[in-house]
């Protein structure tokens, strides 16, 4: 297929999807709704993730920490500050945050860095828990929580915001900047490239976004435990979105959400039991047969239809 009536197919194909979600509240019933949130969630944490991660190669486990850390300020904050300064308020949060442990985190890479990024959250999730339990506070209840419309579109916005970063960064010149970073971090700063700036503002930009949607989704749920908004398995499944998605740009994160959302809704549905173990077996069938992800199987098609074309000929 000509490249570009593919970008032309794949605009075409997210205006419907944008259209689609923002018309979902309207003429589906709340548990649908309540789907389509779920997936505009992962979405959002998913595109936002690959600011830092698809562009750099720097694998962070610790994305939940932002998530988690911008849910606990709305909560801690409920009632006493309105909530169109409280979610921005917990990006920010989540930003200043990624600005104070940037400088250290960022300078070991590898496998160091995944450890050490889960490491992080473990810590901040244990010590929130350490502050609750010193005040004699298990858990939180939200009374008088928005709309589930309202909080539906408000992550709608912040899908269509960490879609557009995305855009933005993978097409920009920063953006070619940090895939110089993952491509040879040295020679990229022989060749002028500011690494640790860029690093460090690759990892902010990556972190507002999760804090923001943690704040909304706390809203959603109404009912604040430590755990659960610092759950590891968070990050987990935002990092095997990506990797089922493929590359660096807005278009892997789509297609591997909506594939993984989809599965995970078919399998808890029909194999609760078996969930993890088929999980664990599409992904290594990606990783072994499609190291380029969704986004690369057109291209794996045509070359197999090249191959098979050649083989073919006397």
């Amino acid at each position: 297929m000509n490249p570009l009536w593919r970008e032309r197919s794949w605009l075409a194909i997210l205006a419907v999807g944008i259209v689609a979600l923002s018309a979902l509240p309207f003429v589906a019933n709340d548990y649908l709704v309540g789907t389509g949130l779920s997936l505009l969630m992962w979405l959002a944490l998913t595109q936002s993730w690959c600011v830092l991660s698809k562009m750099t190669g720097y694998v962070s486990l610790g994305h939940v920490v932002f998530y988690g850390l911008g849910a606990y300020l709305v909560v801690v904050t409920w009632q006493q500050v309105p909530l169109w300064l409280a979610i921005p308020a917990a990006g920010l949060l989540a930003a200043a945050f990624a600005t104070l442990v940037g400088l250290p985190v960022l300078r070991v890479r590898g496998p160091y860095f995944v450890i050490l990024t889960f490491g992080l959250a473990e810590l901040v999730k244990f010590s929130i828990m350490a502050i609750e339990s010193a005040g004699g506070t298990a858990s939180r209840i939200l009374f008088g929580a928005p709309d589930l419309v309202v909080i539906y579109f408000a992550m709608f916005a912040l899908a269509l915001l960490a879609t557009g970063l995305l855009v933005w960064v993978s097409r920009s010149r920063f953006g070619h900047g940090l895939r110089s970073l993952r491509e040879n971090e040295e020679a990229a700063e022989t060749l002028g490239v500011s690494v640790v700036r860029f690093k460090l503002i690759a990892f902010v930009l990556s972190a507002a976004i999760p804090g923001m949607v943690g704040a909304v989704m706390a809203l959603r749920s109404t009912y604040f435990v430590v755990g659960g908004v610092f759950d590891p398995m968070i990050s987990i499944t935002v990092i095997a979105m990506a990797i089922l998605g493929g590359g660096d740009s807005a278009k892997g994160p789509v297609l591997g959400v909506v594939f993984l959302f989809f599965i995970q809704e078919l399998l808890w549905a029909n194999a609760p039991l078996l969930y993890m173990i088929i999980l664990g077996a599409i992904l290594i069938t990606f990783v072994l047969l499609l190291p380029n992800g969704l986004v690369g199987l057109p291209d794996a098609w045509a070359r197999r239809r090249g191959a098979a074309s050649d083989g073919g000929r006397p």
